[in-house]
């Protein structure tokens, strides 16, 4: 509830384009002819912060967002109409804290003018009176969750850390891929056709993301990766290298004294200051432990064996019902992301605050408009004020026993934190496969156990529901609507989208909408 003590909180060739289209050449160095009679082109990655600024700046400025009003932020793929957009702004906004897929921000710095100012609003979040939370992932798996991750600083905008394969020793293949929120594959990592700089994806420093690991055989496995930077300009600096062992299957035994990694939520990490490469992990204590690539085993049990699955997109794995072993992606879709949560506007309080950045923002850009900025900011943080009142009053109608959240996205820490509700649970699919009995069962225990009345799907991630739908019907609780990172429908701003969420909730959970 609001005013409750808080919990503890700290503070993957876009480039191309310009070279496709002459338009956009020229916006690549200097600022394109305007297109209305606004003072400032803005350019935003998201519908949500396209509204923000579009409340804070009024008719002076001419705001278009990047990812389109139903799109996800965490996918989205830019395209060359969408270069040309930036290559006008005179100022471009993000959210920061890793949200968006890095070739968002990446085609932002390539083409928009070299001028204007490329501000990641949450990335100062707390200093403009909001607050940034840990992001805290544990989906339950009964296999290792393995990842990876980039830790460290790297100098210059837009620098990107490349991790590569070098050298794979094992009785079978690997194949590293990420399945994508339509349930394509995207391979990175393919043995079978020997090793070479194609086996390798980037990642922005600081950066973690989720991939499927598929190995063809049982047996011990020795993976060699390197690193190097790749800047924006210029050229990159070759990082360390290290090798770590998989064991695969029940009748692989690890070497004695080894430490072992059968669970949990771990990375395969390369640190771009130090060079250093390591596993970093989850420890029982919450904080994170990282261990030398030579001194930690990497388990995948005889649990994690499947079948290679049937659809031709997937016979890069080997013919349909081969036995394959994988650790799983879990979360669908590309999901590149840091340490904070960066889904910060699910409490209206830090909402605020980037109302208070933006306002500064386009100050500094307009110092004609301060006034009018200022008029606007003020009146737009007092019916903020209202919206969170008005948010708070409503969820506190939800009995407390029901004030529980399980939806298909971990989009709504911030609204639980602020609101007095819990995330019981985000479910995701694991990619490739059906459901297993026992996973079905368990989502179905979660619901009766916490006696969950309804469960919550994004409209923009309604495919990803099924399990979730099914689960919902088996149970007898509903299935409602709750946005995240994106509008739809009737919800076409952030004002509408949080009290759409408020009556939601509380008409789903119990409450008076």
């Amino acid at each position: 509830m609001r005013g409750r003590p808080r919990r503890t909180t700290t503070g993957l060739a876009a480039s191309a384009v310009c070279a496709l289209l002459a338009v956009v050449a020229a916006g690549c160095s200097s600022a394109q002819p305007r297109v209305s009679d606004a003072e400032l082109t803005v350019s935003t990655t998201t519908a949500i912060i396209a509204d923000l600024v579009q409340e804070v700046g009024g008719n002076r400025v001419d705001v278009s967002s990047i990812v389109p009003t139903r799109g996800d932020p965490h996918s989205y793929e830019p395209s060359p109409g969408d270069a040309v957009k930036v290559a006008r702004a005179d100022v471009v906004f993000g959210n920061g804290l890793l949200l968006e897929e890095p070739g968002i921000m990446k085609m932002a710095r390539t083409n928009a003018p070299k001028s204007a100012p490329k501000i990641e609003i949450a990335e100062r979040l707390e200093q403009y009176g909001g607050k940034a939370m840990k992001l805290e992932e544990d989906l339950g798996l009964d296999v290792l969750w393995l990842g990876w991750a980039v830790e460290g600083q790297v100098a210059g905008d837009g620098t990107q850390v490349r991790t590569t394969v070098t050298k794979l020793e094992g009785p079978g293949d690997l194949r590293v891929y990420l399945t994508d929120t339509l349930g394509s594959p995207q391979v990175y990592v393919d043995s079978a056709d020997g090793l070479d700089a194609k086996d390798s994806f980037t990642l922005p420093a600081g950066a973690h993301t989720h991939v499927n690991w598929a190995f063809s055989k049982p047996g011990t496995y020795r993976l060699t990766i390197g690193g190097r930077t790749e800047p924006d300009e210029g050229s990159g600096r070759a990082l360390g290298s290290g090798t770590f062992t998989f064991t695969v299957g029940d009748a692989t035994r690890p070497p004695k004294g080894a430490r072992v990694l059968d669970g949990g939520h771990a990375d395969v990490t390369l640190n771009a200051e130090t060079g250093k490469v390591y596993v970093r992990a989850d420890g029982a204590n919450g904080q994170r432990e990282r261990h030398p690539a030579d001194e930690v085993v990497l388990n995948v049990p005889g649990r994690a064996k499947e079948s290679v699955p049937k659809e031709k997109p997937y016979a890069f794995l080997g013919r349909p019902g081969d036995d394959v072993w994988v650790l799983p992606q879990a979360v669908i879709g590309k999901h590149v992301h840091g340490d904070l949560d960066p889904h910060a506007w699910e409490d209206v309080a830090n909402t605020q605050a980037y109302v208070r950045r933006i306002e500064a923002e386009l100050t500094k850009a307009d110092p004609k408009g301060a006034t009018t900025y200022e008029k606007n900011a003020t009146a737009y943080l007092k019916r903020l004020d209202a919206l969170d009142q008005k948010v708070a009053r409503t969820l506190a109608t939800i009995p407390k026993a029901n004030r529980q959240l399980i939806t298909t996205h971990d989009a709504f820490g911030y609204l639980a934190e602020a609101y007095g509700m819990e995330v019981a649970g985000f479910v995701v699919p694991v990619p490739n496969r059906e459901p297993s009995a026992a996973e079905v069962e368990k989502l179905g225990a979660t619901i009766r156990d916490k006696k969950v009345p309804a469960v919550f799907v994004e409209p923009n991630l309604a495919a990803r529901a099924d399990v979730l739908k099914r689960v919902a019907k088996d149970q007898g609780v509903r299935v409602c609507t709750i946005y995240g990172d994106s509008f739809g429908g009737d919800v076409d701003s952030y004002e509408s989208m949080m009290r759409h969420n408020a009556r939601e909730l509380a008409k789903c959970l119990g409450g008076q909408a």
